[in-house]
């Protein structure tokens, strides 16, 4: 946007910053709130505090001491995102994504900076580590970014270096996964539920995560490793050999006793993407014990079955696979909050090496972000009359999803007794619910499974 045009949304933007007035110890400081933001959402080719500084005609100084030296709670902040989106944006199937993203910087002055993988450069490099919680409603209409930690490593920070950088004494080494489920009690605490969480691969193959998850009480659809070892029957003990994923998928009894079932997931410039998958309960090994039962989904590309991918869900047993494929795909608005985060916000253009600095920074382009995210929904349901979906196409086929998920049975939800019938599906039908695939009913996508009448114990208790 260039200035006039934010300038255009008058009182709203206004209004949204007045929303974060009790963060801030004065009003001038406020002030310096709005002029970050509509800094970062105007068309600057560099979005760090000098150029914003110099559009708003303010001393450059004053920004810079803003991010870095003035009094104002930065955690309150989030938190009041939080209560922004739980308030006017909550739904109970909302999705919660994790997922982490780095920030290339030279040196190794700046605050928390590490050699790690860093996606934006493609390599291992010298970055700035962020983990991220991002908010998804279940159609893809929304989407915000909710919460961001600097990831501290646990190696080369000695006293020194850190007190040069700011790294205050109660921050510690944590692992990202750990730092998630944190990120995940903190979204709770400001009124935000997810019907779902899902994540991408390191998280799925961290038996710490999942088992935080559980304790949390939370749904999840994991992406998970093709070597991860576990059993498609319940095993005598934990000693009981395994096998791994990938060849389970192909050769257990479970899975052969079904065909492959056909799904759109969604539109793409190159045609439909089409996936083929199937399910089967699944059990792990956690210490000394099995945990389980899950759902292990296994699903490859229709047209390149080499290309395939697998899931770990704790969703009870009347929920359809159309779902929980639904939301193990639906990785998709995290990154696409990263990448307008970076390429529209300037996520990646901080400049300071503090750590309050570069931490405020995240923050409150996570404020910049939340405001454009609602005045895009707002336009786009007043251009297309509320039937405006983002260009992943999904159309129709999400009302059907939403639909699928009201209509799980209270059987499978652990309200009755040992080996339920999928009831689910009778209320799919009556509903129309068919598979991405409208040749397919939901009902051939499930197989009931033996003497399992609840897949996951707190499943169940999870409210809808």
């Amino acid at each position: 946007m260039i200035v006039q045009q934010i300038r255009a949304l008058g009182s709203r933007l206004s209004d949204f910053i007045e929303e974060f007035a009790d963060c801030f110890v004065s009003r001038d400081t406020l002030l310096h709130l709005k002029q970050y933001v509509t800094g970062q959402l105007s068309n600057l080719p560099r979005k760090s505090a000098e150029p914003i500084a110099h559009l708003m005609d303010v001393p450059p100084r004053t920004l810079q001491e803003f991010l870095s030296q003035s009094h104002w709670d930065h955690d309150r902040l989030r938190d009041t995102v939080q209560r922004i989106v739980a308030r006017d944006h909550g739904e109970p199937q909302a999705i919660g994504i994790i997922d982490e993203s780095g920030h290339p910087k030279k040196g190794n002055k700046t605050a928390c900076v590490h050699r790690d993988y860093c996606g934006a450069s493609g390599k291992v490099d010298n970055c700035v580590m962020g983990v991220h919680l991002c908010h998804a409603s279940f159609d893809g209409k929304f989407r915000a970014m909710l919460d961001s930690d600097l990831f501290l490593p646990e190696k080369g920070w000695d006293a020194d270096r850190r007190k040069e950088a700011g790294i205050p004494d109660s921050l510690v080494y944590r692992p990202k996964h750990l730092m998630a489920l944190e990120q995940l009690r903190r979204a709770a605490a400001n009124g935000l539920h997810f019907g779902w969480i899902t994540a991408d691969i390191w998280y799925g193959e961290k038996p710490a995560f999942i088992q935080g998850l559980e304790e949390l009480g939370r749904r999840f659809v994991l992406e998970i490793q093709k070597n991860l070892m576990g059993w498609t029957r319940l095993p005598a003990n934990a000693q009981t050999k395994r096998g791994e994923v990938q060849n389970l998928a192909r050769w257990s009894r479970p899975m052969l006793d079904q065909g492959w079932i056909e799904f759109h997931i969604k539109d793409t410039g190159m045609g439909a993407m089409v996936w083929e998958a199937r399910s089967a309960p699944f059990w792990i090994k956690r210490g000394d014990t099995v945990a389980g039962p899950y759902w292990l989904i296994a699903a490859h590309e229709r047209l390149h079955p080499d290309t395939s991918k697998y899931f770990l869900s704790n969703a009870s047993a009347g929920v359809p696979l159309e779902v929980l494929l639904h939301v193990g795909f639906s990785r998709w608005p995290v990154e696409r909050c990263l990448e307008d985060e970076k390429s529209e916000l300037g996520l990646s253009h901080f400049e300071v090496r503090k750590y309050d600095g570069v931490l405020r920074h995240l923050r409150l382009t996570q404020v910049s972000h939340l405001f454009l995210a609602r005045q895009t929904q707002r336009l786009a349901e007043k251009k297309s009359g509320g039937d405006d979906l983002p260009d992943e196409g999904r159309g129709q086929r999400i009302d059907r999803l939403v639909a699928a998920e009201k209509g799980r049975s209270k059987v499978a939800a652990g309200e009755s007794g040992a080996n339920p019938a999928r009831d689910s599906t009778a209320e799919c039908r009556r509903e129309g619910i068919t598979c991405q695939n409208p040749e397919k009913a939901i009902s051939n996508t499930w197989h009931q499974p033996e003497n399992n009448a609840l897949l996951h114990p707190g499943s169940g208790r999870i409210a809808l």
